[in-house]
């Protein structure tokens, strides 16, 4: 039997292609997580989940990026998430710090705060933050609530955030000729705790770099934890598909 994919973060709602056709393109991917960025991109995916019900799940959050809006979005993404199937996308980049690391801790722990007040998954960005991040949700004790969006943690964070319960969600950078750290990481995770993602329509893995990316690629990210994990190609999507289907309780 060849089994289905599913893509946990795909942002359909940010792209200006039509989602039907990225959709209609995906032709091995059962169904797909499309998460907010902001109120409006939240609305944004919940209104696509109406118009696709078999293939779209939506969240609702605010990114880092712009968690100096939290006051002012707050109450519209409480009420959003209500209706979503998990929170997020949220955490903090110290990366590009686009916004003061004070409002994005204050953001995301508001954000993780309503994860465990609605009992849903939360989507988290980390870059350049593994040490806050794990503090945070280690006081927070979230546990198999918390998504690690897009991870790039080698073996030490890897390890560490293992240990708190987390579930690990794998996008194109696992795939990338730079990406020997992530999986080295990614060899650690049991593959019943991961995910793969495609990031659309970012990150488009090997041989799509210079391309927006989309849900029909999720596959070649499969292909390489199959690689890491001396695995299946098919074996890897009928297994990440089932943490899927758990985690977002499809």
């Amino acid at each position: 039997m060849e089994w289905s994919w599913v893509d946990t973060h795909c942002h359909l709602q940010l792209d200006s292609r039509p989602a039907a056709e990225l959709l209609n393109r995906a032709t091995d991917v059962a169904w797909v997580v499309v998460p907010g960025v902001d109120a409006a991109s939240s609305r944004a995916a919940l209104e696509l989940a109406t118009s696709f019900p078999d293939r779209i799940l939506a969240t609702a959050g605010l990114h880092p990026h712009e968690a100096e809006r939290w006051p002012d979005e707050e109450d519209a993404i409480t009420e959003l998430a209500k209706k979503a199937a998990a929170i997020g996308e949220t955490g903090l980049d110290f990366y590009r710090n686009l916004a003061p690391p004070d409002a994005q801790k204050k953001a995301f722990i508001a954000q993780l705060d309503l994860a465990a007040q609605l009992q849903k998954p939360v989507v988290i960005h980390c870059r350049d933050a593994f040490a806050q991040i794990h503090t945070i949700l280690e006081r927070q004790d979230l546990g198999t609530l918390a998504v690690l969006h897009c991870w790039t943690g080698g073996t030490r964070w890897t390890k560490r955030f293992l240990d708190l319960g987390c579930w690990f969600s794998f996008a194109g950078p696992v795939a990338f000729e730079t990406g020997e750290t992530i999986r080295l990481g990614a060899a650690l995770v049991p593959p019943e705790r991961a995910l793969v993602e495609t990031d659309t329509p970012f990150l488009s893995p090997p041989p799509f770099r210079q391309q927006p990316n989309e849900p029909g690629r999720v596959r070649l990210i499969g292909e390489a934890l199959a690689g890491v994990w001396s695995l299946p190609v098919n074996e890897v999507a009928r297994i990440t598909s089932a943490n899927a289907a758990t985690v977002f309780k499809r």
